[in-house]
């Protein structure tokens, strides 16, 4: 007999970053040298002061279970860290402790996507959100966004693509994979239209807010009481404090909804462990230098990834306003994105992502984390650069 799980497991796609990351470890394993501009993850320890925290909860005798949002804490120091970067404030009561971020994306999709709604993501975005999308049988609506509008997305474009059907928004910006910043005016626009339509859910995907440059300003959807009692907002530690592998998030969510995020959470995982709501404490509470300083290392390199990437054959790049990726336009090259990004791992030993990886309108472009060293984006991009002249000479002696 033949065992038959539910047709959304048939749906559910990946993120490929992962993948990427795999076979780069294996090649380095063979002897290879990879410089890895795939990952989005810093490149920097967590801070000694948030690590002792986490040590310390431990030694107390921090070891059990915890309150399945959180413990109160925690929830009350990520309210004053919401009220010290937005000006809102924000009840602990309706921050929710989860175990990263991707898990607010689960929960929220899970609780509007099925068969029948369309969910609104954006597209080249997040792979998790159409994945999720597509895995409750919902109908995944992508919001191109685009290189003309420096890959903020347009509220025209979004509000026009709305339906009946329409149950959630996905936003996110600063954004992954493009770096790109949507300014107040146009965050104005969409709040304005959305507030017409009160049946409709938003998450706001904000993990990258600290992560903003050339004096741009991260404009959190929290500002906006108009839609407050319809919005989720998605945040947590995994990139402000180089914590990722803690599987640190939280979320706001409102009154209507969170009660079914915490029955989630008792079903699902119970609660985040507790050293680690800890160690957040500390990350919330104590110096900031560390982050401070990790985030001017990106700026810095920011500029040398785009003037490095603006110099290689048929590639062009905007200079991204947020997060730590680049997305160069690959399309002059002569190479689709995701055979480029192949290649490039396999023959030129660098990783790095294509952007159909993103979603359909991501081809044309690859994705390059610059949370790496100086040193190493140089290297990738310098055999990159030799990939693509080779290419080029093969091609004409062909």
């Amino acid at each position: 007999m033949t065992l038959t799980t539910i047709s959304g497991f048939d749906r559910i796609g990946e993120e490929n970053a992962f993948a990427v990351l795999a076979r780069a470890g294996a090649l380095a394993a063979e002897g290879r040298d990879i410089v890895n501009l795939g990952i989005g993850q810093p490149d920097f320890k967590t801070p000694e002061h948030i690590v002792e925290a986490a040590v310390k909860a431990l030694k107390d005798g921090a070891h059990g279970y915890t309150d399945a949002t959180g413990i109160l804490p925690l929830r009350e120091a990520v309210a004053r860290r919401m009220r010290a970067t937005t000006g809102v404030e924000v009840s602990p009561g309706n921050v929710m402790i989860v175990p990263g971020g991707k898990v607010t994306m689960f929960a929220a999709i899970l609780m509007f996507g099925e068969p029948g709604a369309d969910i609104l993501y954006p597209d080249p975005g997040f792979p998790i959100y159409r994945s999720m999308i597509e895995f409750t049988g919902a109908r995944p609506v992508p919001v191109p966004i685009r290189e003309e509008n420096g890959f903020a997305f347009s509220a025209e474009e979004t509000l026009s693509l709305l339906t009946p059907e329409t149950r959630l928004v996905i936003l996110n910006s600063p954004a992954n994979p493009t770096g790109g910043v949507t300014p107040k005016a146009e965050i104005d626009k969409l709040v304005a239209g959305l507030a017409e339509r009160p049946d409709i859910a938003i998450l706001s995907d904000e993990i990258y807010d600290q992560m903003v440059y050339d004096g741009e300003r991260h404009v959190s959807l929290l500002g906006y009481p108009e839609i407050a009692d319809r919005l989720i907002l998605l945040n947590g530690w995994s990139k402000t404090w180089a914590m990722t592998g803690w599987r640190m998030g939280w979320s706001i969510w409102p009154d209507a909804l969170y009660d079914k995020v915490r029955k989630l959470a008792v079903n699902a995982w119970s609660c985040v462990n507790a050293p680690a709501q800890y160690a957040g404490i500390a990350a919330i509470d104590g110096p900031q230098d560390a982050a401070d300083e990790m985030i001017a290392a990106f700026d810095r390199r920011r500029g040398v990834v785009t003037e490095l990437l603006n110099e290689l054959p048929g590639v062009s790049c905007i200079t991204p306003k947020g997060a730590f990726y680049a997305f160069p336009n690959i399309s002059k090259t002569g190479f689709k994105a995701k055979p480029l990004a192949s290649a490039l791992l396999e023959e030129a030993g660098v990783a790095l992502i294509g952007g159909p990886d993103f979603g359909v309108h991501g081809e044309g472009y690859v994705r390059v984390s610059y949370a790496n060293s100086e040193e190493n984006i140089r290297r990738a991009v310098d055999r990159i650069g030799d990939f693509l002249t080779g290419a080029k000479a093969r091609q004409v002696s062909a």
